[in-house]
């Protein structure tokens, strides 16, 4: 689920894109079948430091690392202009800007008889996606008499350093220096004010690093750390061809960063006896992770016009790869908080348009080159046990190993993904494991509250009693509906003065001795939002394109779902959704459907020897009011789709199918394929045949 801003492009990246992105994965992969358990911590006095034991600190380890940087950059261009930029840019937790990173670290320390401990690190670190282009980075303003204003800026796409360092552990902690080598690699832009005339050339930093760090090895094979790093990169000098400008500048960082590390020798001392960290009976803290890469493409098809919003007729091949990790802390009996970031890479078809059902939800609608961080979930939750029988939990993503009653309420208030909570489905839910179609995996009519990658902040309340369970909740939505270049699209709204009200009653069966479930859905969107038909009567009055942006006041905008799961057998499984939103108010956050039908079985390949394997088959019709019709053939631009015109208009049906093969209960790799007959409702287009290959880990 996702809404659209203007997409941050780089262009002559590919080997660097490929190098990051298989940097993170071969790190997740080695560290995926060690961190698929559960950490624990002594259940009396967690806090209680524990007692200085022979921990040897010997042995390889990998892990990742959050963190908030600082700077300067004192520039100088002949013959006498000089300045500086400020790198720093502060937190806004709404437009998730700042200058906060994430990254991941490798390395390797032995330890001396005397407990004195020497080390190596290699660590790689991206900063969060930038916001006017910045995101570690500054800008400068100046006026010369041959381009006269302009402004100077650089911005951090990626940094990394490969250091050393020694320390001393007198048990369980250790204190070290640490320094070594430096490299960023930045952006620089200089743009000519008046006539928008740019040069952004890129530039490799290499330098030096130094700092000062603290460990603590709270479990056997677990340790977090705290370390200062100061970087100087030294004097570079840039060319902007556009201006006939050479710029020579320095920079330096200042980071504050915390780890989390994994260790392979699990702490075992040099006579091999135990750690003395105890086992505990109850767990406290929960690591876990994923990975998923996707790349989707098409071959050309009819096209004989095209729109701002429209599929590329030609053909087109896209690349998506995210990875996770979720941290989790019991705070008290039945609470539990659970922060998840995340670095993200890539775009979809188009930057994220020109299908109504658009064919992967591994991409959002907004997208970078260069991989970047988002804390996408930070959140709360609270279970209150009630009564009846016992259910075992197992652990898993967001969620703690234990028990938990039939019974019970459960309270979530922070940084989520509505469908997380509600619309959720045993066979058609999740991009990294199932179909990838956005209006498969959810009602295509479900408009839920997100930023423009499916997140919002808000609270909901699941009561669970007997085989019912009510649902409930209030999200913020964004700023602005993502509709035409609409601003602020992918911002939430920071007053919450438009938010949106979900509810959901579940009901939980047998059929002929199956499970299954039956979910109704309901929401109510409020806030500042356009009708098809005042943009409609403007257009016909200024002669101009619909424009949905200039008749938005506000108003509501209702809609309802029905979902089903049923098992059948052990090894086949059927879904449907059907849903129905207001078709005279223009979307907020999702896509642009008014009615839609889905439905499809997945099976599981225990009948031919491969109980892990799965295969899906399923279908979707997609369709739009009259004025929305009317709209779109007035050349007015939707969240998702605009043709610039709309003739001939027709249901959006797409048929998918995947399989998806097991390489180890961890890993898979998946093929998926999408029949889509008249993309964006529209008769003279189409029809489309989308291929995609996907890799998804979990540990």
């Amino acid at each position: 689920m996702q809404c659209r801003v203007q997409p941050f492009t780089i262009t002559g990246r590919a080997a660097i894109v490929k190098l990051a992105r298989g940097t993170w994965t071969a790190a997740f992969l080695a560290a995926a079948p060690a961190m698929a358990a559960e950490v624990s911590m002594p259940v009396k006095a967690p806090w209680q430091l524990p007692a200085a034991q022979p921990y040897d600190w010997t042995g390889l380890y990998v892990g990742a690392h959050l963190g908030y940087a600082g700077g300067r950059s004192n520039w100088s261009t002949p013959p006498d202009l000089a300045s500086s930029l400020d790198l720093f840019q502060s937190s806004d937790i709404f437009t998730g800007a700042g200058s906060y990173f994430g990254g991941l670290q490798i390395g390797y320390d032995y330890m001396l008889p005397n407990r004195v401990v020497l080390g190596a690190q290699l660590d790689v670190s991206f900063p969060g996606f930038p916001r006017n282009g910045l995101s570690i980075g500054g800008t400068s303003i100046f006026s010369t008499p041959d381009i006269g204003l302009a402004s100077f800026s650089e911005n951090v796409l990626h940094f990394g350093t490969l250091r050393g360092r020694v320390g001393y552990a007198p048990g369980n902690w250790l204190v070290y220096g640490t320094g070594g080598f430096a490299w960023t690699y930045d952006q620089l832009t200089l743009t000519q004010l008046t006539d928008g005339t740019a040069d952004a050339p890129f530039l490799w930093r290499l330098g030096w690093v130094a700092g000062l760090g603290v460990e603590w090895a709270f479990a056997p094979n677990w340790s977090a750390n705290v370390e200062y790093l100061y970087t100087r990169y030294g004097n570079s000098s840039v060319m902007f061809p556009n201006a006939g400008l050479q710029f020579t500048s320095d920079f330096s960082l200042q980071q504050v960063r915390a780890g989390l590390n994994y260790r392979f020798g699990g702490g075992t001392n040099v006579t091999g006896g135990s750690t003395g960290l105890p086992t505990p009976e109850m767990d406290l803290v929960n690591f876990h992770g994923q990975t998923t890469f996707v790349w989707q493409g098409y071959p050309a098809f009819r096209s004989p016009f095209a729109g701002t919003f429209s599929l590329p007729g030609s053909g087109l091949g896209r690349e998506t790869f995210d990875a996770t990790l979720y941290a989790g802390l019991r705070l008290w009996q039945g609470a539990e908080l659970w922060i998840a970031p995340e670095i993200d890479q890539g775009f979809g078809f188009a930057n994220t348009h020109g299908v109504a059902g658009f064919p992967t939800g591994e991409s959002y609608k907004l997208g970078s080159s260069y991989p970047y961080v988002r804390m996408h979930r930070g959140f709360l939750r609270q279970t209150i046990n009630l009564g009846g029988e016992v259910e075992k939990v197992d652990a898993d993503i967001s969620q703690f190993a234990g028990t938990r009653t039939e019974n019970r309420l459960v309270l979530t208030v922070g940084k989520f993904a509505i469908v997380d909570i509600f619309d959720t489905n045993k066979y058609a839910n999740s991009p990294k494991t199932d179909f990838l179609n956005w209006s498969m995996i959810n009602a295509g009519t479900f408009d839920y509250a997100g930023d423009g990658w499916g997140y919002t902040y808000g609270a909901a309340a699941e009561w669970y009693q007997g085989s019912w369970t009510l649902r409930a909740g209030a999200f913020d939505l964004s700023a602005s509906p993502a509709g035409g270049d609409s601003p602020n699209g992918g911002v939430l709204d920071s007053t919450f003065q438009q938010y949106a009200l979900v509810a959901e009653i579940e009901k939980r069966y047998e059929l002929w001795g199956q499970p299954g479930k039956l979910k109704l859905t309901g929401f109510v969107n409020r806030g500042r939002a356009g009708r098809y038909q005042d943009a409609i009567t403007l257009a016909q009055i200024t002669g101009e394109p619909a424009d949905i942006i200039a008749v938005r006041h506000y108003t509501s905008r209702p809609g309802v779902s029905m979902n089903l799961e049923q098992q059948i057998s052990d090894t086949v499984g059927v879904f449907a959704r059907a849903g129905w939103a207001d078709p005279n108010v223009e979307p907020w956050d999702f896509t642009d459907i008014d009615r839609t039908v889905s439905g499809g079985v997945s099976i599981n390949g225990k009948n031919w020897g491969r109980p892990d394997d799965t295969v899906g088959i399923a279908g979707i019709v997609n369709s739009i009011s009259s004025v929305h019709q009317a709209f779109f053939d007035a050349g007015g631009l939707g969240i998702l789709i605009g043709d610039g015109q709309l003739p001939n208009p027709g249901l959006e049906k797409i048929f998918e199918t995947y399989y998806s093969y097991a390489l180890s209960p961890e890993m898979r790799v998946s093929f998926d394929y999408q029949f889509i007959a008249n993309p964006a409702y529209n008769r003279d287009r189409g029809p489309v045949n989308t291929f995609a290959g996907r890799f998804h880990a979990q540990f």
